[in-house]
């Protein structure tokens, strides 16, 4: 299933910033701990931002829906993962970033 269509320098910064994030559990959206990620260059038309698992929570309360990718490997995904998440592991991630919507919320964990 095709699910991607957002600019790929976007997509591959944020697949690996959100890989990290998740790899250390963090709680919280604070990209100063990450500034490898938070300085990466991006398209001016793209808009990434670091949020934290209570902040896309509210989002949903709020009735938002986002598109939630799931980039760790399939065997983390099969083991859990958040519902309503699509698995795309990162190694196959730039396969897909032509299909990722522009329109839409997008969560890479």
């Amino acid at each position: 299933m095709n699910l991607f269509t957002l600019p790929k320098a976007l997509l591959l910064a944020a697949a690996a910033m959100l890989s990290l994030l998740s790899s250390y559990g963090a709680a919280n959206g604070d990209p100063s701990k990450y500034p490898q990620f938070a300085q990466q260059s991006v398209p001016a038309e793209v808009k990434l931002s670091f949020i934290s698992i209570d902040e896309l929570v509210a989002q949903v309360k709020a009735g938002k829906k986002p598109l939630i990718i799931d980039v760790r490997t399939a065997a983390e995904y099969r083991e859990v993962h958040i519902l309503s998440a699509v698995s795309a592991p990162l190694a196959e991630f730039k396969d897909n970033v032509k299909n990722i919507p522009k329109d839409r919320l997008v969560v890479l964990y």
